[in-house]
């Protein structure tokens, strides 16, 4: 099987009121894949997200805001290309490094996973990274497998792995989205990643966040050693 490029990659994200950042994002996208990989945006946005997004050539999905997971699974859904890689809208994740991603999973990864924290995360909030770090610890004690970023939003995964298994959280999908595949013994793999200065305001209260969060990798982690 020849290997995959980026015509072969939909690049996916769900998008809420992201208009400072919404532009450079896909910029980058384009920039670094020459223009070859498409774009999904599923969006809740009462600003002109949307319509930056449009312009700049993505295909964007409205629907009635609710919540995190459920607009990241529509977008991974309506992905149409063997490759999908998911990332946030706020200009924190770096597109420079999606060759590294399409690289893994051209050596056989099923998900590569990009790993915030072991550089530092510097950018990050401290009380936020603290809490991935304690999130990194509960999901690696459940699967029994070492974990490094659990919440990172910049990911690739093969079409198939979406398609074969049945996500059921919302706020804590980042973190299901590890944590399924790793307990089923797909290739996963984490490779440490940069992260920036977010563009705009954080919309996610980091305690509620935080407790849904802790409460989907408790979850996940239980119904995956039930299996």
């Amino acid at each position: 099987m020849s290997a995959y490029t980026f015509e072969d990659v939909a690049v996916v994200m769900g998008t809420y009121n992201e208009q400072q950042a919404i532009g450079t994002v896909l910029d980058d996208i384009d920039r670094v894949t020459d223009g070859q990989a498409s774009i999904v945006c599923v969006d809740s946005s009462s600003d002109r997200t949307p319509e930056i997004a449009r312009e700049k050539g993505a295909r964007v999905i409205e629907q009635e805001p609710q919540g995190y997971g459920v607009a990241v699974e529509r977008a991974l859904r309506a992905a149409d290309r063997p490759v999908v890689v998911t990332t946030d809208c706020d200009d924190t994740y770096p597109m420079d490094r999606l060759p590294d991603f399409l690289d893994a999973i051209n050596d056989g990864a099923d998900v590569v996973s990009g790993d915030r924290l072991s550089g530092g995360a510097e950018a990050m909030p401290g009380f936020n990274r603290l809490g991935n770090r304690l999130f990194a610890v509960l999901a690696s004690l459940l699967i029994d497998h070492p974990v490094r970023d659990t919440t990172t939003g910049m990911r690739a995964y093969r079409t198939s792995v979406i398609e074969d298994i049945e996500w059921t959280e919302n706020t804590g999908l980042s973190a299901e989205l590890l944590l399924r595949p790793l307990s089923r013994g797909y290739d996963v793999r984490e490779i440490e990643i940069e992260y920036g200065e977010r563009a705009g305001e954080t919309t996610l209260d980091p305690i509620a966040g935080g407790a849904e969060i802790a409460g989907s990798i408790l979850r996940v982690g239980v119904q995956e050693r039930r299996r």
